[in-house]
């Protein structure tokens, strides 16, 4: 890793200018000495590198000199050409292949076949591929121009025509959104209910260190406690417990010690208890409800098999 980093101090004086060891100690996640003994080291490898003391001191390239060295590693290749899969589009292909021809001959062959390691097939089973939305291509310039649009939206059946600042685009198991800012804040929206999508002309206006991963999963955990208000409390047997995880995943929570008889307290999550209890009944007395409104719908099922199928032995 130390090539790596030294690559990374060069290209931190080329774009800073001057840097002090402290500095390049934040940036790149090292000890103040570490950082230290990597720029005295870029020094004696003969990079015009010098360092001036007191206030308003540090490290710089001597002349302000540049190369055009990019700092690209073999695994970063690597892991570009891997994700070729996610984008895969005429304009992705062809700066790929530019890219592609400006590696090193020797890393060329593991990138190629990087590239084909990867396919992002977003249909479900039986299902065909989301269609892209018409407004896809608009906003996604948008994003890049910072640029607000003006957007026609239909939801829940309400049409409404609003002016947005686009922030950034995710693609969720194949439905694409936007997540722009808004006069009531920053606001989510379906591309699949844009009806029209028009650039303004005017600036975008983007709040000081947004970051779309975040933002992303604030909004995400959102839309999770709004798809599952309902706590419904269970008693599980212990050898269920793995595949009552492997079920139910985010959605089992605050899983407990167990109690006397060795069962483990938990709560799942979703619409209402009376789901919950029909999703899980296939465990049978492995999972038990403490709730009133879970364990009556279970003795309604209960009751329903057995007028239907009865308890004595089936045919043959």
């Amino acid at each position: 890793m130390r090539a790596d980093r030294l690559i990374a101090v060069l290209l931190l004086l080329q774009r800073r200018g001057t840097v002090t060891a402290g500095q390049v100690a934040t940036e790149l996640e090292i000890s103040p000495r570490t950082a230290r003994r990597d720029l005295e080291a870029l020094a004696l490898a003969g990079v015009p590198v010098y360092s001036t003391a007191g206030r308003g001191g540090g490290w710089a390239l001597v002349g302000g000199a540049r190369t055009d060295l990019t700092g690209l590693t073999e695994g970063e290749a690597r892991a570009l050409f891997l994700g070729t899969g996610v984008g895969d589009t005429p304009a992705a292909r062809a700066g790929l292949r530019k890219l592609l021809a400006a590696l090193p001959a020797q890393w060329r062959a593991d990138a190629e076949r990087a590239a084909d390691a990867v396919l992002v097939d977003a249909a479900s089973w039986g299902a065909q591929p989301q269609p892209e939305p018409p407004s896809l291509a608009v906003l996604l310039r948008a994003v890049v121009d910072g640029e607000q649009v003006e957007l026609d939206y239909r939801s829940r059946g309400t049409a409404s025509t609003r002016t947005v600042d686009p922030l950034g685009l995710v693609n969720k198991d194949g439905r694409w959104y936007l997540l722009a800012g808004t006069p009531a804040g920053e606001r989510t929206f379906r591309l699949d209910r844009v009806a029209a999508a028009a650039p303004t002309g005017a600036p975008a206006r983007r709040p000081e260190g947004f970051d779309l991963r975040r933002a992303w999963a604030a909004r995400r955990g959102e839309f999770e406690q709004q798809r599952h208000v309902e706590r419904t409390r269970v008693l599980v047997e212990p050898a269920a417990l793995p595949r009552l995880r492997w079920l139910l995943a985010h959605r089992l929570v605050e899983v407990g010690e167990p109690v006397a008889d060795g069962r483990v307290p938990a709560v799942v999550l979703g619409p209402v208890a009376e789901v919950a209890a029909l999703e899980l009944a296939g465990f049978g007395s492995q999972v038990e409800f403490t709730d009133p409104a879970a364990r009556a719908q279970l003795a309604r099922l209960a009751a329903d098999l057995r007028s239907r199928y009865g308890s004595g032995p089936g045919p043959g």
